[in-house]
């Protein structure tokens, strides 16, 4: 168990490393070109300012550049290749911008304002505290706030923004990492944490980090 845990934490250490220095050489974007963007194709599922109305599509407002490009190029084909994030409307979506478009687009939500939601599961809260804080050592699992912070808002260039998410999306992506779905965590990261959580402990953590502020 703590062999397992110490390799997850290195791994983390590394790629935040990587993930710094590629930071320190990219282009910034232009935000008032990514609103002119969002305005005409984004705003059907993210709002006009990075706010989706829906559960399913997730908040983007005040997210980290750096994450929103990652997930663009991820979401990209390229090469005739499958893209490394397979979704049915974000595949389609993506490919006809460039990367100077994306980054434009990751300009524009990083510079908007999060509306945050709220955990609603008063059952479950403790449970979700307790990981979220502290994490679970006999199933070497780490806590979250390890990588995402206190209050979810992540390390910009290293980890997202998590807190104030919807609670729905949260567990949608947990459990597509925990089932291989979604592989576009670099070095395994999520999906070693993901398998070690049961539904419950999901569904609770989602939850709790909704209201993080």
């Amino acid at each position: 168990m703590k062999r397992s845990l110490l390799t997850l934490l290195c791994a983390m250490t590394a790629f935040g490393a990587q993930a710094s220095e590629a930071a320190k050489a990219a282009p910034k974007g232009d935000a008032a070109r990514g609103q002119t963007i969002v305005s005409t194709v984004c705003v059907a599922c993210h709002g006009p300012d990075g706010n989706s109305p829906l559960a399913a599509n997730p908040k983007l407002a005040g997210q980290h550049p750096e994450y929103l490009l990652k997930q663009m190029k991820n979401f990209k084909a390229s090469d005739g290749k499958q893209p490394e994030r397979v979704s049915a409307i974000m595949n389609g979506m993506i490919a006809a911008y460039d990367e100077g478009q994306m980054r434009d687009l990751a300009a524009y939500f990083s510079a908007q304002t999060q509306k945050g939601e709220a955990a609603k599961n008063r059952e479950s809260i403790e449970l979700g505290q307790k990981l979220y804080r502290g994490g679970d050592q006999a199933k070497g699992l780490p806590a979250c706030a390890a990588c995402h912070g206190p209050t979810g808002a992540g390390i910009p260039a290293q980890y997202p923004r998590i807190g104030g998410q919807f609670a729905e999306y949260t567990e949608t992506q947990l459990k597509s990492f925990r089932e291989g779905a979604r592989a576009n965590d670099p070095n395994k990261m999520m999906r070693m944490v993901a398998i070690k959580m049961t539904d419950a402990e999901i569904r609770a953590v989602s939850d709790y980090v909704a209201g993080l502020r």
